[in-house]
């Protein structure tokens, strides 16, 4: 009676689920839960909560429900809430649930908003609900593979540790990156719907420069005769996506440290060499190959860390990345178009290289190492010198066309010809001194009534008319 009469009073309902339904609804607006913050509503939804074996679990539901609502906003509930010890309630709760083979995903999700509204309030709120799930009930919510209760478990997470600087170095701690790891775990297994988690990742990875540590602990089970930074499966790959997604949304805004350039640098090297570059890609990333698509999204975020201005060109430079990046170029097949200009034609069943030991992995391989290179050369005579001494601008230069296999190569490979050469007088008389040694009529300019001829003077070609 002490638990239900003030819900049927409220309500003026006459059993449970009808009192529930009826103050759910008038918790929705900010008038409703002031009125009901003046009748302590909030004390018999948690002895709801309190004992859920006695509660069906359609009313245990409404419970949890109810209270989220109640505590969106309104500090005398979420004071109210601290009060009478909702946070231990609801651990209590998660911990009866977690237990249980079969978590109920709907309750946890309902007990984690309720968290996170009661946090919003304040730093003795976001304390509170820290003391009581830090670290191992966060850890048993973070097992469970739904990404109805991993979304609003990072926006707890990540709201109760911003507002501390000590709740922040505990997150940061072994026990606090063991959560994260789960995390990562669980959407890759699942994924997400909200951007939780990229802000829990983002700040950990790039703004706290944890990342190898994280990228570790994700290796922590694999095969112990294989380097854990050589380890690349599901969840690695799933990582360096996330990240290669925010750095991309964030470009020029995100600040990357040298110690996470190099990190993904030697990550490339690594998958480069286990990469089964045999057969043609049919598929951009994501290709289902942990190990391509760990190498493609290493590749990527090194284009876009490249792109920013910054002290991460020069020291990937001094790292060896464009010798590293040329010398894949050399033991690639040329693009398709070469390919068919000198009568190597791929057919539907032509899936080998026929011109060295590699092809492209994954549509956009080839794209993203001139991407890289043309961001490296942008203004600076180093990198563009050292590109020619490893005599990679007539590399370069067989870039800058298109290839069915790699969108956008030719607009990538004639902007970074241009950094290359511009400001550097030995690259341009280089280019210059290039002669033409043979035709190179395409289907393409002959399906328009052209054709290629060199020039017996200039050794230079030129379209004329086919006709």
């Amino acid at each position: 009676d002490n638990v239900l009469q003030p819900l049927f009073i409220s309500s003026g309902s006459s059993t449970l689920h009808e009192a529930l339904e009826r103050l759910i609804e008038t918790a929705k607006t900010s008038d409703g839960r002031l009125s009901l913050s003046s009748k302590d509503i909030i004390k018999p939804a948690l002895e709801l909560c309190r004992y859920p074996l006695r509660v069906p679990h359609q009313e245990l539901l409404l419970a949890v429900k109810l209270l989220r609502n109640l505590c969106a906003g309104e500090i005398k509930n979420q004071d109210l809430f601290i009060e009478q010890n909702g946070v231990g309630i609801l651990s209590t709760l998660v911990g009866s649930m977690c237990s249980n083979s079969g978590s109920d995903s709907e309750i946890l999700r309902m007990v984690l908003q309720t968290l996170g509204n009661v946090s919003l309030a304040g730093e003795k709120h976001q304390e509170a609900v820290w003391a009581q799930f830090f670290p191992l009930g966060f850890i048993d919510i973070a097992r469970v593979q739904s990404k109805e209760t991993c979304d609003p478990l990072c926006m707890v997470i990540y709201t109760c540790s911003e507002g501390s600087n000590e709740r922040w170095v505990e997150l940061l701690s072994d026990q606090g990156l063991d959560i994260i790891v789960q995390i990562v775990r669980t959407v890759t297994a699942v994924g997400f719907s909200e951007d939780w988690v990229k802000l829990l990742i983002s700040k950990i990875c790039f703004d706290e420069s944890y990342f190898s540590s994280i990228f570790s602990k994700l290796s922590e089970n694999c095969d112990e005769n294989v380097p854990q930074i050589s380890h690349f499966g599901d969840e690695e790959a799933f990582l360096l996506s996330i990240l290669s997604e925010i750095l991309n949304e964030r470009l020029g805004e995100i600040v990357v440290s040298t110690n996470f350039s190099l990190s993904i640098y030697q990550i490339l090297r690594n998958a480069v060499e286990i990469v089964d570059f045999s057969t043609r890609a049919k598929l951009s990333l994501p290709t289902g190959s942990s190990v391509t698509d760990a190498m493609g999204y290493a590749l990527s975020l090194i284009r876009d860390i490249t792109a920013c201005d910054g002290p991460n060109v020069d020291t990937l430079s001094r790292a060896g990345l464009i010798k590293f990046l040329i010398d894949l170029f050399r033991n690639l097949e040329p693009p398709t178009l070469i390919r068919r200009s000198t009568g190597h034609a791929d057919t539907e069943n032509d899936t080998t290289p026929r011109f060295s030991k590699y092809c492209c992995p994954y549509k956009g391989f080839r794209r993203d190492i001139v991407g890289v290179i043309g961001n490296c050369s942008y203004g600076r005579i180093s990198v563009q010198d050292e590109i020619r001494e490893q005599d990679g601008i007539l590399l370069m230069l067989q870039q800058c066309v298109t290839d069915e296999d790699n969108p956008f190569l030719r607009e990538w490979g004639i902007w970074s010809m241009r950094n290359i050469l511009e400001g550097n007088v030995k690259n341009r008389e280089l280019v210059v001194d290039l002669e033409v040694q043979g035709s190179v009529d395409t289907p393409e300019i002959a399906g328009v009534g052209l054709r290629v001829e060199i020039d017996h003077v200039t050794r230079r070609p030129k379209l004329v008319n086919a006709s």
